[in-house]
């Protein structure tokens, strides 16, 4: 794949904050890609994130849905979140994005950033929506938006139904992988980094689903417990940024250092949280069978050349983690409607059918799961490319 189509580095004049946007290509004159922000986020890093949409868009085609899709890309933003300046500088920069956005950038939440807060920022920066560069693609706007706004009025047991697609995905990865491995769902241990939206929503799912949650990490640290965590009481117990108040804590949960979720006794590891987490060093003290990637970039390409080397499995973002960008789009263009069980249905089957996809690839290639999801990316990208164009 070629370099990104375009990348911009924008300074506010009030902080001197930097952020950024990587259009790493649009198919039929749109891309898609949410917007972070963090303290140290770099256009490496969001250029990264971009070529990551691409791959996720081109993954998640099906010629015979109305979803079709569109081209990668990515916003960032070097501020912490939680910083009293923070709010204004994202305003200033949906500001100054404002043409992208407008023409041919689809945006939304991502670490650091609710949906509700970009909208409220939006709305202040004179935008009618971050996604409206995809409403000339509609067969109906009005009927899609009225469609998507129902769908996130939705709630499930206290949590929005935006906030619990990416987490179910994740989930049936994680289940589609053991079941691939006739590994039973009762007795497997799950360690979650970061209990924010695709962390709590993951945990959610794997605990219903049988699996025991045995450490979650958070800003304060690591909460563990051999037995099992009460997933729906640390759930309630979160703030706006997935940190436990751990009042809540039970007699038999310890407290650890915010590193210690990567050398639990667990058979699974889903970090959930910043990119980067899993390096060359810390990746020795990892004991699990599989790595599912809820966060974007997790493990770097080093550790996961030496955890493949002793039989550790990475299930890489760009599958995992798809699921969020794709409830949007089948939502919006009518594949799926404003129902909480119509979309985990459509997510677990669309979601299990593309694991398997790539594992089997994995399989009679002889190779990782990642680089199995990059060669079916390089199959489908042509296919893309010649129906609906493709610009670099």
């Amino acid at each position: 794949m070629t370099a990104p189509l375009m990348s911009l580095v924008w300074t506010d004049h009030v902080t001197g904050r930097r952020g950024f946007l990587v259009v790493d290509r649009l198919v039929r004159g749109v891309a898609s890609g949410g917007l972070r922000m963090r303290p140290g986020c770099t256009l490496e890093e969001v250029a990264g994130l971009a070529r990551g949409m691409t791959m996720k868009e081109a993954l998640h085609y099906d010629p015979a849905g109305r979803y079709i899709p569109l081209g990668g890309a990515k916003g960032g933003i070097d501020c912490d979140p939680r910083d009293p300046r923070a709010y204004g500088l994202l305003v200033r920069y949906l500001r100054a994005m404002r043409p992208y956005i407008e023409s041919l950038w689809a945006t939304g939440e991502d670490l650091g950033l609710s949906q509700d807060l970009v909208d409220r920022a939006a709305a202040e920066a004179g935008l009618v929506s971050t996604v409206q560069a995809v409403y000339p693609l509609l067969d109906d706007e009005s009927a899609a938006r009225e469609r998507l706004a129902d769908a996130f009025a939705v709630e499930v047991d206290g949590i929005g139904l935006d906030e619990l697609a990416g987490g179910c995905g994740v989930a049936e990865s994680v289940l589609a992988a053991l079941d691939r491995a006739a590994v039973p769902y009762a007795g497997t241990r799950v360690a979650v980094q970061g209990l924010g939206t695709m962390g709590g929503a993951t945990a959610r799912f794997l605990a219903r689903a049988g699996l025991t949650v045995v450490a979650v990490a958070d800003l304060k640290g690591t909460i563990a417990n051999p037995a099992g965590l009460d997933v729906e009481a640390l759930l309630a117990a979160r703030d706006g940024y997935g940190t436990v108040d751990r009042g809540a804590l039970r007699p038999g949960d310890r407290e650890l250092p915010g590193d210690a979720w990567l050398s639990t006794e667990a058979e699974v590891l889903v970090p959930a949280a910043v990119s980067y987490a899993v390096d060359s060093a810390c990746q020795e003290r990892i004991r699990a069978r599989w790595i599912v990637e809820a966060a974007n970039m997790p493990v770097v390409a080093e550790a996961e050349a030496l955890l493949a080397a002793r039989g550790v499995t990475v299930l890489p973002d760009v599958v995992v983690n798809s699921g969020t960008n794709a409830w949007w789009w089948w939502t919006l263009f009518g594949d799926i409607g404003a129902d909480a069980d119509e979309a985990f249905a459509y997510i677990r089957r669309s979601m299990r059918a593309l694991v398997g996809l790539m594992l089997d690839r994995a399989e009679a290639d002889g190779t990782t799961p990642r680089a199995a999801a990059h060669a079916l990316v390089t199959d489908r990208l042509p296919v893309i490319a010649e129906r609906f164009g493709w610009y670099r």
